[in-house]
């Protein structure tokens, strides 16, 4: 179905967070009572909760005060008038979304300013209980889902201060169910735009497979640039049930404008798959929080991530690695770039509980330094309660070798040409296992312009 939105407009302008703004957004959204309760319970864990500082391990290279949250409208699409969008096509156009034709997807949500402009899924997938929709259609057709599901297992509400705030202000998201030994191969596609000037975004991508259930996954989010300050919330939620199979893949390329954090944990029980790839490329500021649960025997958790900074942004990844039964396997590779003023902070834990015999870990940071300004800082962690394990990890901070270059250029290849096939075979592994043409051929257009070709 096509959903266009209606012009709404405040008498009121509303900035900063409060009881009072968690009461007006789920009175304007119609909530039902048990979401407005839920809400309202989470923003008493926000206020009790206290805010991270720099003493914190997780925060100690991760400076927050330029986050101005008083200064924002807590949620979008309700500060002015909002015009939607004409079509499918005006949204791929306009956002410069790869969405790829009917036949290449299961499905597809496209979402601006928490407003649902698109969800479709195939028809074909309806009598055997696939459910994708909208978060909010979610909670209106399947709220027992809902309630069993959100913010209870893979991100609790108390997970952080930040993460209860998110599920106090949720507004946009998208909800993915596969019922038992249900098997879909095309991708299911979500993409959240956002446009309103000093708004907040709070999307919510909840993905639930049962038993033997296989799915792929892809989220994106994107802006323009603006002048205003604007804070994105993202809360990523990946439940697999005993023998199901994910791969997961985000793209992340807010405008500079945006101060960016997303949480994301995936819960795997026995003999369960995940295989997940995040790409982030935009935002001013963006601190990412990513985890792996692999709390049942032989399951599986590739987690691989690529990020280029350039300018002035900062990108913090923050990765964990969590063995809690025996005959486990998870393997991590994060790479990025940076140039000019740009600055990383990567720090990674693999977690090995007690009793969890026989597990398989490998966790790799390899970072590119194109200038003399940019800094990477990189921090693999070990903390293993087990005898019998095979735990590596490793790290990598370096420049581009001037040989290298020379070695290009005498062959009458431009500088700037020759830095971008480096970078680009840099980043060539991890690409080349994306099953997807169109994220292939994105990734390659938005290294070559943050190279500057």
């Amino acid at each position: 179905m096509d959903a266009t939105a209606t012009t709404t407009t405040m008498t009121t302008t509303l900035a900063g967070f409060s009881r009072e703004a968690v009461e007006e957004l789920s009175r304007r959204k119609g909530d039902p009572d048990w979401v407005r309760d839920a809400r309202l319970a989470a923003w008493e864990t926000y206020e009790s909760l206290p805010m991270p500082k720099r003493t914190d391990e997780e925060w100690r290279r991760t400076d927050l005060r330029g986050l101005k949250l008083d200064r924002l409208a807590p949620f979008a699409g309700f500060n002015g008038a909002f015009d939607g969008l004409a079509s499918l096509d005006g949204a791929a156009e306009d956002g410069g979304l790869a969405i790829g034709s009917a036949d290449q997807r299961a499905g597809l949500v496209v979402q601006r300013d928490a407003a649902t402009l698109h969800a479709e899924m195939d028809p074909a997938l309806v009598p055997q209980g696939v459910i994708y929709c909208d978060l909010d259609t979610a909670v209106r057709e399947h709220a027992d889902l809902i309630r069993q599901h959100f913010m209870t297992e893979a991100v609790p509400v108390g997970f952080g201060k930040f993460e209860a705030l998110h599920a106090a202000f949720w507004q946009g998201g998208t909800f993915l169910y596969v019922p038992t030994g249900v098997s879909v191969e095309l991708p299911f596609r979500s993409f959240a735009l956002s446009q309103e000037p000093g708004a907040s975004v709070f999307t919510h991508s909840l993905v639930v497979l049962e038993e033997g259930a296989e799915a792929f996954f892809v989220d994106g989010y994107r802006s323009e640039t603006q002048d205003r300050q604007s804070f994105a919330s993202a809360v990523v939620e990946l439940i697999l049930r005993k023998d199901a199979k994910l791969r997961y893949v985000q793209v992340q390329d807010w405008g500079r404008h945006v101060w960016n954090m997303m949480t994301e944990r995936a819960t795997l029980a026995d003999d369960s798959e995940l295989k997940s790839l995040h790409v982030a490329l935009g935002g001013k500021w963006t601190k990412n929080s990513i985890g792996s649960h692999l709390r049942g025997p032989n399951t599986l958790a590739e987690m691989l991530g690529i990020f280029f900074a350039d300018g002035d942004q900062f990108f913090d990844n923050h990765t964990w690695q969590l063995h809690e039964a025996p005959h486990a396997t998870s393997d991590l590779e994060f790479k990025g770039a940076l140039k000019d003023g740009a600055r990383s902070v990567y720090s990674g834990l693999i977690k090995v509980y007690e009793g969890a015999q026989k597990t398989d870990a490998y966790q790799q940071n390899r970072n590119l330094v194109l200038s003399r300004t940019a800094r990477a800082d990189s921090i693999p962690n070990l903390e293993i309660a087990a005898n019998d394990v095979r735990c590596t990890h490793g790290a990598t901070i370096s420049q581009v070798e001037e040989e290298h270059i020379f070695y290009l250029q005498a062959r009458g290849i431009p500088r700037t040409e020759a830095q971008k096939l480096i970078v680009e075979g840099f980043f060539r592994p991890v690409i080349d296992r994306i099953p997807v043409e169109e994220i292939q051929d994105f990734l390659q257009g938005a290294i070559a312009r943050k190279v500057g070709f």
